[in-house]
């Protein structure tokens, strides 16, 4: 499941990372939920979609997804970093997910009709005790790959390309929207090590 994201990087960092003739100018969001216009890169250009596909898919499982989208393009939705929450206590308590290596995330997605949808796959140890599934984020070598709508599963980035931390319950409301969301936070001593 990913049902938060953040998107702070420049149209040009996105261009550079990603081999594109045109990116359109977007702002920079820290919160950003399923329904929203998003920006989505097919082919050498990004254009803007809606999160969810046919009005209802925000996300589908990468082990499902053929069979029942065959017909649907493939893109992929430049991220920042992305939200996930555990459960502990009662309590959820949001994480922040964001690349090593890279400005952003190559997340797998489909595109139809001007909308589209997050694929999400098994999670890897990044993700470990916090959530059961993740957004599949392609490798940079797969991004191609993922474009052209070759069969082979695409590669996705190690564990280790990966950083996490918690942030402030702040995240929770879809409304806020600052740099403040993704700074880390210490949490409660025994509550969610």
């Amino acid at each position: 499941m990913c049902g938060r994201y953040a998107l702070h990087a420049s149209p040009e960092v996105m261009a550079l990372q990603f081999g594109l003739d045109s990116v359109p100018e977007f702002a920079p969001r820290y919160n950003i939920a399923p329904a929203a216009d998003i920006v989505v890169v097919r082919g050498r250009t990004a254009e803007f979609a809606r999160w969810g596909m046919r009005g209802k898919f925000t996300n589908l499982r990468s082990e499902t997804v053929r069979a029942k989208f065959k017909d649907s393009w493939r893109c992929i939705v430049p991220a920042s970093g992305f939200y996930e929450w555990r459960s502990r206590g009662g309590r959820k308590q949001p994480f922040y997910f964001h690349p090593k290596r890279d400005a952003l995330f190559g997340f797998a997605a489909l595109w139809e009709r001007d909308t589209c949808t997050l694929i999400t796959t098994e999670p890897n140890s990044a993700m470990e005790g916090i959530h059961d599934r993740m957004p599949l984020i392609l490798a940079k070598e797969s991004y191609a790959a993922w474009l052209a709508g070759e069969e082979d599963a695409p590669a996705g980035v190690p564990a280790s390309d990966i950083g996490v931390h918690p942030v402030s319950m702040a995240v929770n409301q879809a409304a806020n929207d600052s740099p403040q969301l993704i700074a880390p936070v210490e949490l409660e001593r025994g509550l969610f090590d």
